[in-house]
Order: C-alpha cells, then structure tokens, then sequence
C-alpha cells in the first residue's frame, strides 16, 4: 500500500444501478478507469468532490482502500450494498411478541 494515506477524488454514480459508485483521481478523470467499468457509468453523474484521508473513516468503505486504490489503479468502484434480510425474516424476542 502506499505511503500517503490522503487523496483527493470526485465520486460518479449510475443510473444504471442503484448504489453503484465510481472514485477516480480527478474530475471526469475517467482514462485509468477500464471499459468494462465505464460500460456500467454510460452516463457518470458527479455526485461529489472529496478529500481522502486515514483520519476520516468511510461509511461503506475502508478508506485506505480507497487510498491505495486511486494512487495504484486510478479508480475505486464500490459496489451497491448487499440486499438485507426482509423483514419477515427477522425473529423477535420473545419480549415484543404480544
């Protein structure tokens, strides 16, 4: 992994698929990202600029990562969350059962 644990990145969504999320190293910086990645974004959708760092943690993500990722690869996808259990799988205590 790379020594430098900061990294700037624009953040693209897809309409394509929910959840779906492209970080590249710099705005519309799309020529490190391969074709079959970009045949998911036909359309990128900025969402957001931001400033990576080992201090500020990812809510899905593992953000040293995503560091590594961009300074390596020159992109990071993340991939949309795994469908949860519905609901009516979910077992309740015994204490809510009426």
């Amino acid at each position: 992994m790379s020594d430098k644990a900061e990294q700037s990145c624009s953040i693209y969504k897809t309409n394509k698929r929910d959840g779906l999320y492209l970080y590249v190293k710099e705005l519309d910086g799309f020529e490190d990202v391969p074709a079959e990645v970009m045949q998911q974004f036909p359309v990128p959708e900025h969402v957001f600029d931001l400033e990576l760092s080992a201090d500020r943690p990812l809510a899905r993500e593992d953000v040293l990562l995503v560091i590594n990722n961009l300074q390596t690869k020159g992109f990071h996808l993340q991939m949309p969350p795994k469908n949860e259990d519905p609901i009516d799988t979910i077992t309740l205590p015994d204490s809510l059962h009426g």
